[in-house]
């Protein structure tokens, strides 16, 4: 797994989801000649860059995003160190959710109110699913890594011969999101395997579902409220969220819950956590 810590561990089930939206990222060619150390990495990125360039990416952009980008031994080590996850749903949801993180959900949703409806108008989930999510993955933001480079990361790992093409493909799509004018190379902060914000995008399922709800032209999952709530309902819908649904075990928004996250011991803390919101909110 991708962390030692329980809310990190099911990272790996969120990368397998992700894989399958690569098919369109012809990186296959990247990929093909990747290295185990830091020899070659610079003659890797210039490749890297012409292939970028010939995917439609314009240049300078290219370049603004690459720039001095370096390899990072210590991402390597962090990706070589993962612990599988054998957590209880019991023990999982013990450790990831207690009172005060019910009461600060709680919180969120009143002081959001008029957000959360607007959202579930037009994509059809609860605010309390939504919540929920932002609880799990950074304790609203609270926990929202920035200590690594998305860019260098991406770039280190997509190099590396464990998994290029994977993240030969993530690298694109951060660079496309930088094109975009969503988030500048600097703003490209997160965890070490490519963890943009406080859902925790991935920047393949960033680039397909991030929406600009608060309406100031960008897609800005790090720093906007509006558009990390709106975005995180937006994947769900787009992976068939039915509007008025239950979201329980053996339910159809349950199976959509499992696109989120792989992991079961997640998907029923997610299930149980928003039930909990939904009940006292």
């Amino acid at each position: 797994m991708l962390h030692t810590s329980p809310g990190r561990r099911a990272l790996t089930h969120r990368l397998a989801t992700a894989l399958v939206l690569l098919v369109a990222n012809s990186s296959a060619g990247i990929a093909a000649q990747c290295g185990s150390g830091p020899q070659g990495f610079h003659e890797w990125l210039q490749r890297f860059k012409q292939e970028a360039i010939s995917q439609g990416i314009s240049s300078q952009t290219v370049s603004r995003a690459l720039s001095g980008i370096t390899y990072d031994p210590k991402v390597i080590h962090l990706d070589r160190s993962q612990h599988s996850f054998k957590l209880s749903f019991q023990q999982f949801y013990a450790r990831r959710v207690n009172g005060a993180l019910i009461r600060r959900g709680q919180s969120l949703m009143r002081t959001h109110r008029a957000t959360l409806e607007r959202i579930e108008q037009r994509y059809g989930v609860p605010g309390a699913v939504i919540v929920a999510i932002w609880g799990l993955e950074t304790h609203y933001g609270s926990d929202a890594t920035a200590r690594y480079s998305i860019l260098r990361s991406l770039a280190t790992l997509a190099y590396d011969c464990r998994r290029p093409e994977f993240f030969s493909g993530q690298l694109l799509d951060a660079i496309r999101i930088v094109g975009r004018g969503d988030l500048s190379p600097q703003q490209l902060r997160g965890g070490w395997a490519g963890e943009i914000g406080q859902t925790q995008f991935l920047p393949t399922p960033y680039v397909r579902y991030a929406v600009d709800f608060d309406g100031n032209g960008r897609r800005d999952l790090v720093h906007s409220v509006p558009d990390i709530l709106a975005s995180t309902a937006n994947f769900l819908a787009k992976h068939g969220w039915h509007r008025g649904g239950s979201w329980e075990p053996g339910s159809a928004n349950y199976a959509v819950i499992a696109e989120w996250n792989k992991a079961q011991v997640y998907q029923r803390t997610i299930a149980k956590m928003a039930t909990q919101l939904a009940g006292a909110h």
